[in-house]
């Protein structure tokens, strides 16, 4: 049955004309049922941007997830499993806080996140959205886990003949990586003696404390305009 429905996914992605990981996406949508998808990298516990999405919805979805540090594809990553909401807007268990307000605001009802992995090599996740609230069926589920399966193949294949420590053109092409941030996140992990992952902490603290964008605080921090750790620097609220 599996091979079956990889062979399915596989048939589709031929048929497609879009540059290929926008195709992708496209076709996690489609073979799922759901009324969008977007695919996240990640790396260590920081999302790196998403390299598709397939309409407004599933983009905000993405950057929400990017400028929080929290939300489906987020917790598939870390947890290294499907992680399942079938009603966002009135959750059994409350999480996603600062999540889950603009996503239903946007339409969000259902969302749904399945990690990309190859082996022992991790790579980001799968993000399964849908505009009314319900679970995923039986064969939904096992649609959803051999796209993500067939993603996770597609990147590694894509991310093969890049430079070392660079992103495949192909994947960087229309994806969504606000390389100020990850300039950003540098810049405050030397300034702090911390971890990139712990900067970026700080980062999206410091944007939610002052009601700014993530990339609007790591231009002020590349422009040299907020420092981290310096005391006497009252834009920088945390101790």
């Amino acid at each position: 049955m599996a091979g079956e429905r990889r062979r399915r996914v596989l048939a589709r992605l031929a048929r497609g004309v879009d540059p290929e990981p926008k195709r992708l996406c496209q076709v996690c949508a489609e073979v799922t049922g759901m009324s969008g998808a977007g695919i996240m990298l990640m790396s260590g516990d920081s999302p790196e941007g998403s390299i598709c999405t397939t309409n407004d919805v599933s983009a905000l979805i993405e950057e929400l997830q990017y400028e929080l540090g929290e939300g489906p594809c987020v917790d598939a990553y870390r947890q290294d499993r499907p992680v399942l909401e079938p009603d966002l807007a009135r959750p059994r268990t409350p999480r996603w806080i600062a999540f889950t307000g603009p996503a239903v605001d946007a339409g969000v009802r259902a969302v749904f996140g399945f990690p990309l992995q190859v082996g022992a090599v991790r790579l980001g996740a799968l993000n399964l959205y849908r505009d009314q609230p319900g679970p995923l069926t039986d064969d939904q589920h096992a649609d959803a886990l051999v796209v993500a399966d067939v993603a996770a193949q597609a990147v590694l294949v894509l991310q093969a003949n890049a430079p070392p420590g660079m992103l495949a053109a192909e994947l960087a092409e229309g994806g969504n990586f606000q390389y100020v941030v990850h300039q950003a996140a540098g810049m405050v992990a030397a300034q702090l003696d911390v971890g990139v992952g712990q900067a970026l902490v700080r980062l999206r603290a410091h944007a939610f404390g002052n009601e700014l964008t993530l990339a609007e605080v790591a231009v002020d921090v590349v422009m040299r305009r907020l420092r981290f750790g310096d005391r006497s620097d009252e834009k920088d609220p945390l101790p």
